[in-house]
């Protein structure tokens, strides 16, 4: 059971501990604080780590080593550090049996995906990543739509992605920071992967690629075109789904729909906001105390995500598709 070793914090829950306080990973460190299961940080800067733990009145450690000396009864981390040492910190992660959460992508790679699920699986461990837009509000109402076929069959989506870089990114381009995020939501709306995936991507003010086009090709010539870019001053975060009865267009800041259909256009209203990393990291602890069976996001889900990222850098180098058997 996931929920077999589970030691209880003095607030009743999971003991819960940040990897990598920089960028994303401060957010979780908030959201976690909130819900009174953050046990300790840990990040390689010993002066950030110091100033996020000051800030949320917690522990903190400079190195993974002297965080799992000294915290011998956690319960789960969150890996929130760069992408090519997602590997060597989960294994640290799992060897001293901690369920883990990371944050996207699980890797750059699907080879160092794979090692990761059979580490967990062999320990007995929930390994999730961070896909959030899987808990945004406004993704849940269009895949109730697309479920119920309210307005048909889904035929194609489109996603626009658009942004300065991030400052905290050093180690990935566009695609495995930002592309990967309407990958997983693609899959998660037509509820399979693509089996053919061509992209154009190309670098213009930074070290790995900074804007980039994907398509990707589902069964029965269904598609989403996924367009991303650090150039772009405005922040856009926005999606359309065709269906054969309806438009449906979205946008991830705002939580909000638009649906066209015939001459009528319909914006259902929003109850309220809702943060989806809240969301993400309740249902990840519901999962580690037992009252989930498993992670919305599987790290078999969170691996093929991986595998369309490096088909789409593959597809963009040589200029042709990339065909995928995807599990």
């Amino acid at each position: 059971m996931a929920n077999a070793h589970l030691v209880k914090n003095k607030n009743g829950g999971p003991k819960i501990a940040v990897i990598g306080v920089g960028g994303w990973g401060k957010n979780h460190v908030r959201v976690l604080h909130n819900m009174e299961v953050l046990e300790a940080v840990c990040d390689l800067s010993g002066d950030r780590a110091k100033e996020i733990a000051k800030k949320y009145n917690t522990k903190f450690y400079s190195s993974i080593k002297d965080l799992f000396s000294n915290e011998r009864e956690l319960d789960a981390c969150l890996v929130c550090t760069p992408t090519k040492s997602h590997l060597s910190v989960v294994k640290e992660v799992i060897e001293n049996g901690c369920h883990v959460f990371v944050e996207k992508p699980l890797s750059f790679s699907s080879k160092e995906c794979e090692e990761m699920t059979d580490l967990s699986e062999k320990a007995k461990v929930v390994l999730t990543c961070g896909y959030v837009e899987r808990f945004n509000p406004a993704v849940q109402d269009l895949k109730k739509i697309i479920q119920e076929q309210i307005y048909g069959d889904l035929l194609m989506m489109e996603f626009h992605r658009e942004n300065r870089m991030p400052l905290h990114i050093k180690d990935v381009g566009v695609i495995y920071d930002t592309s990967v995020h309407d990958i997983d939501t693609a899959m998660f709306l037509f509820g399979k992967g693509p089996n053919m995936v061509f992209a154009r991507a190309g670098k213009k003010f930074h070290l790995y690629e900074d804007f980039a086009t994907i398509m990707l090709g589902f069964e029965d010539q269904k598609v989403a075109i996924i367009a991303s870019n650090w150039v772009t001053p405005k922040k856009v975060r926005t999606f359309s789904a065709v269906c054969t009865e309806g438009t449906v267009n979205g946008d991830f800041i705002t939580q909000e729909i638009k649906i066209d259909q015939g001459d009528a256009t319909i914006i259902p209203r929003r109850q309220q906001f809702q943060e989806p990393l809240i969301l993400e990291l309740q249902s990840f602890i519901d999962v580690i105390e037992g009252r989930r069976k498993r992670p919305v996001v599987t790290s078999e889900e969170a691996t093929n995500v991986t595998k369309v990222a490096e088909a789409a850098l593959l597809s963009s180098d040589t200029g042709s598709p990339i065909y995928l058997e995807l599990k």
